[in-house]
């Protein structure tokens, strides 16, 4: 499709009016520019003829396979020649306009060789500067084929954003007994490895969230009883990459909740549609996964749309869930670009979400975006210092990361982090499938929030331990009675798994400091006695609290081997087995691509949604890549 020219630098979208009215598209200021101008006048004089939205969505669909999100193949130039001759039509369904601002917006248990028991428990310069240039002709020769020499050097995630993060060492239990962490529920990690590996390279160490990996699988642990909104589910075994160690399994299961029970939502759509959304892995599959959140809302929810580029703006005042229609035409209108300005965005949402608060429902923010933010506030500290603001009114926020190439993975968690809520990527409509219908509650619906988890570890059973992943959600030991220390949150039927890989108790001390001059530190309390190997603390407070609730549990082992150990357990360890392969970590041992496909085959489970299965070929692909058997791809230099 032909792209109009000539829309102002400040980068405002293009709402495409058509021959249907949208409230305030009438109204609307043309962009100052002689090429923006030109554009209108060709689309009134072609005016009578209109674009069928259906046949849009048809053409996205064509760009992203929907079962992995690799995308299409693009047309031949001739095709494109072909589609150039009917741009007139094309364009016919277009207007130049700018959203409409709102008031004051700125534009087994066998035992342990220790003898320790086990146990379960993410432009071209405009006409007026271009120089005159030779005749160009008139089809360009399409781009070569992945794999071939014109790539084969090419940095996949060059111009991305990630935060470097040290794996996290073992630790003696006569130097530190105690390991403090913030929950994540983030899943972003595993679908950006994913969309690497897809397109037949190795992801970056840093895109690796050990944590997000094994998050990203649902696991089917007890429901809570009582008056906590969650369970906490415990197992020890034998580590499968390590004979020396054992690996114990925290699991948190949220309450489930039956969506019809749910209060109304009061949902805004924040959306990035400056000018780096515009390939189709962004803005397009953005619209098509939103419209598959629309096409499941109520009639008593509400959905309110604002967007940013160089400036904000509100492109859909607040419209009940039974009114669909208008809402899927708002978003069908977006088109990208300009510069991104997400500060001013992010204000003029969180205004429009506490103007129409829902008390007792869900009030949220749902920014979309490849998280370039160029303009306005781009100091990380700036950005997180609004979101830290903002949430105090009680709208969360949820993150969804699209796109490749500047997709800026460390700046979109840290707004989720500090914004009381959660980060995806969407990499395929499989994808926004799974977030936006599949886990809708756990998207959407806050049940506990400042969760934190404390284990304390017995030093007359554990020498020393190590947490799998969590690198950058660790907190002060302080931090876990201080209220005032923001954490992680926990969805409706999310679960939440963390691992730790334990080194029994030995005959020589791991300590790596000095023995304490004054005191002994070796005496143990009757406590440590018990055969107990850790006691597990949460605190977590009510979604509208502001004081903590505190619940423990104890930990002991048994005899059962990992054969026996439970299918969740022997899963999450494969997939904690393949994040250390992709990160290269020190502390992988013995895992192999082959033993983690042996683990994780055999505990598939129910598998209702195909996840799991689907890991097993994600896998297979990171193996062939890896042993420079991909499709003419190089596996990343180490």
């Amino acid at each position: 499709m032909r792209r109009l020219n000539g829309f102002s630098k400040v980068g405002m979208m293009v709402l495409l009016c058509g021959g249907a009215a949208w409230s305030g598209c009438d109204k609307a200021e043309p962009a100052k520019d002689e090429g923006a101008v030109a554009s209108a006048e060709r689309t009134d004089a072609n005016n009578g003829k209109k674009a069928s939205a259906a046949g849009q969505a048809a053409k996205d669909d064509a760009k992203f396979d929907d079962a992995d999100g690799s995308a299409a193949p693009e047309p031949e130039p001739e095709a494109i020649a072909e589609a150039d001759e009917e741009a007139p039509a094309e364009a016919a369904k277009s207007v130049a306009a700018s959203p409409v601002p709102m008031d004051g917006a700125r534009g087994g248990r066998a035992r342990n060789k220790k003898g320790l028991s086990l146990g379960r428990h993410n432009s071209p310069m405009s006409g007026s500067m271009a120089q005159p240039a030779k005749p160009m002709p008139r089809r360009m020769p399409p781009p070569p084929p992945p794999g071939t020499a014109a790539d084969k050097d090419k940095d996949p995630s060059a111009g991305e954003g990630y935060d470097h993060v040290a794996e996290n060492e073992f630790i003696a239990v006569a130097d530190d007994p105690r390991s403090t962490f913030s929950i994540d529920v983030d899943t972003a990690s595993y679908a950006n490895v994913r969309r690497f590996l897809e397109g037949g390279n190795m992801p970056p160490p840093e895109a690796v969230r050990v944590e997000e990996m094994i998050n990203y699988f649902g696991y089917n642990y007890e429901s809570p009883i009582g008056s906590d909104p969650f369970s906490i589910n415990t197992e020890v075994s034998g580590t499968p990459w390590n004979d020396e160690t054992l690996l114990v399994s925290v699991g948190l299961q949220g309450q489930r909740i039956d969506m019809s029970e749910v209060g109304a939502r009061n949902l805004v759509f924040l959306l990035d549609v400056s000018g780096s959304m515009s390939s189709p892995d962004k803005l397009p599959l953005l619209k098509q996964g939103l419209s598959m959140l629309v096409n499941n809302l109520r009639d008593d929810d509400r959905v309110s749309i604002v967007v940013y580029a160089g400036a904000s703006g509100v492109v859909l005042e607040p419209t009940m869930g039974n009114d669909k229609p208008r809402i899927m035409e708002a978003l069908e209108r977006l088109q990208a670009g300009g510069s991104t300005n997400g500060g001013e965005g992010i204000e003029l949402a969180y205004d429009m979400a506490a103007k129409h608060f829902e008390k007792g429902g869900v009030n949220r923010v749902i920014l979309a975006t490849d998280g370039d933010f160029n303009v306005g506030a781009t100091n990380r500290t700036e950005l997180l210092e609004l979101i830290e603001a903002k949430r105090k009114s009680g709208v969360f926020l949820s993150v969804l990361g699209f796109g490749t190439g500047n997709m800026q993975d460390s700046t979109m968690e840290m707004l989720a982090d500090k914004g009381n809520g959660n980060y995806a990527y969407i990499d395929s409509k499989a994808e926004a499938r799974k977030v936006l219908v599949e886990e809708a509650g756990g998207t959407l619906v806050t049940i506990a929030k400042d969760v934190k988890l404390q284990v304390e570890f017995n030093p007359a059973e554990v020498e020393s331990y190590r947490l799998i992943g969590y690198e950058n959600r660790k907190l002060a030991h302080a931090d876990f009675n201080d209220d005032t220390k923001d954490a992680g949150e926990i969805g409706a039927g999310h679960s939440v798994t963390a691992l730790y890989e334990v080194k029994p108790k030995g005959n020589s001390s791991a300590r790596t400091t000095d023995k304490l001059k004054y005191q002994d530190d070796a005496k143990l309390s009757e406590a440590a006695k018990s055969g107990e190997m850790l006691t597990v603390k949460i605190r977590y407070k009510k979604p509208d609290g502001n004081k903590s609730k505190l619940i423990s549990l104890p930990v002991t082992g048994d005899d059962r081997g990992l054969r026996n150990t439970s299918k969740d357990f022997r899963f999450a360890a494969a997939v904690a087995q393949f994040g250390m392969i992709l990160r290269h970590s020190k502390y992988k041992g013995d895992a192999t691509y082959d033993e983690v496909l042996k683990l994780a085959g055999e505990s598939l489970g129910s598998d209702a949604h195909g996840h799991r299965k689907a890991f097993l070929d994600l896998v297979k692909k990171a193996k062939r890549i890896d042993n420079g058997k991909g499709s003419g791809t190089l596996a990343r230099k180490r």
